[in-house]
């Protein structure tokens, strides 16, 4: 007995309860693959801003620092150290921090100042990629600033107005000193948005008085390198600093990002029950149906695993037709998804989740594990459904079978 055939056979006696089982198995799927991408994409572009942007994989500063920051705590020869790591084969750069007061007309916030070398800053980490209006820094121009977003807007001033920073010196005077707004970011963060003020460093020296060290390296890990490796590495090159990976510095983003991965799990169990449950129902149908059918293969010798290997079959028929369609439908979906993405700028422009900028657009991120993954998923749930079907068709009893009157 050809099991496929007669299953195909079988699948198509009731083709309009098989084509509503294939399509919420067809439609499952594919919102799955999709939903998956996209997850897969903000989460990992929200944690590439972080990263690169920001945050960096490891910092380090002088010790006592993050319980008390002072001017007057500084990482000595910050470059020398900048390039040892360097040559070690992680990136890293030197900032200088220090808080102030911005005033440009009538208008004034609390800002934190950060100088940064120009070009070298620019070999670590991304931020001078972010600029939305003007231009990055430049050592030719050090009485530039860049600032965050929502202070520019504070403020009232764009590219080409002046803004007044005060702050005190490290040698205890009032410093004071009118820059010139050469760029503004775009959104990354919210407290990169409302109070950053970027200039050089040696403009920032010039300014608080600080001749040398610096107060934060940053430090990005390549994928070679495990981030507990990498920051063993930072801890030989200096031993006594406070060296805190991404991690340790934002437990909560970290843990929320980790817990992406479960609530797709959640998300998957929920969609794939519910397909489960309708195959369920299906299945029983059939068997209930078919009782007499059964009953008379029994009655002419074919045995109890026949009956099991059908319904497998017959619902292995719907599975393949319904993955089959799902992965067709999701393929020029996820593409369009990863080359262009969902533009969501007119509900949620300038949001922030946790401190981290969503992206306006979220761009899909499309791999053999955003295909694989649902499909196998929802194979299982299916294979699950149907055992109880399975297994009392294959147990009816060939005289309970005639008598039965359903």
């Amino acid at each position: 007995m050809n099991v496929l055939s007669m299953a195909w056979r079988n699948v198509w006696r009731n083709s309009r309860r098989s084509i509503v089982t294939i399509a919420a198995m067809t439609f499952g799927l594919w919102v799955m693959v999709l939903y998956s991408g996209l997850l897969e994409g903000m989460m990992g572009g929200m944690e590439r801003d972080l990263l690169d942007v920001e945050v960096g994989d490891i910092q380090v500063r002088a010790e006592g620092y993050s319980d008390e920051p002072s001017i007057y705590m500084q990482i000595e020869d910050p470059w020398g150290v900048v390039d040892q790591l360097k040559a070690q084969g992680l990136k890293a750069t030197a900032r200088l921090q220090a808080g102030g007061l911005a005033a440009s007309g009538e208008q004034s916030s609390g800002v934190m100042l950060m100088g940064l070398h120009p070009t070298r800053d620019g070999e670590a980490l991304k931020l001078d990629e972010r600029v939305a209006r003007g231009e990055w820094l430049s050592a030719d121009r050090p009485d530039g600033v860049v600032l965050g977003w929502r202070l520019a807007k504070t403020l009232g001033v764009d590219v080409g107005g002046e803004v007044l920073v005060l702050t005190q010196g490290a040698d205890g005077s009032m410093a004071n000193e009118l820059y010139e707004v050469r760029g503004v970011l775009a959104s990354i963060s919210g407290g990169t948005d409302r109070s950053s003020v970027l200039m050089v460093d040696e403009s920032f020296r010039r300014l608080l008085v600080v001749p040398e060290g610096a107060h934060q390296i940053i430090v990005r890990v390549p994928e070679t390198i495990l981030l507990a490796d990498a920051k063993a590495i930072v801890e030989r090159a200096l031993p006594g600093a406070e060296i805190h990976t991404w991690r340790e510095l934002m437990p909560t983003i970290a843990q929320m990002m980790d817990a992406t991965a479960g609530m797709m799990v959640f998300v998957y169990g929920i969609v794939y029950i519910a397909i489960g449950i309708l195959i369920l129902n299906a299945m029983l149908m059939v068997v209930f149906e078919r009782i007499r059918e059964f009953g008379v293969m029994k009655a002419i010798g074919v045995s109890p695993g026949m009956v099991l290997r059908l319904i497998v079959a017959e619902t292995g028929v719907l599975l393949g037709i319904a993955a089959t369609l799902g992965l067709a439908l999701a393929l020029p979906c996820a593409w369009y998804l990863a080359t262009h993405g969902l533009d969501l700028s007119a509900f949620m422009s300038n949001t922030d989740m946790m401190g981290l900028q969503l992206p306006n657009v979220w761009v899909g991120v499309y791999g053999p594990e955003q295909f694989l993954g649902p499909l196998v998923a929802m194979s299982v749930i299916v294979m699950m459904a149907i055992v109880y079907p399975a297994v009392k068709a294959a147990r009816i009893s060939p005289v309970e079978a005639m008598r039965y009157q359903g």
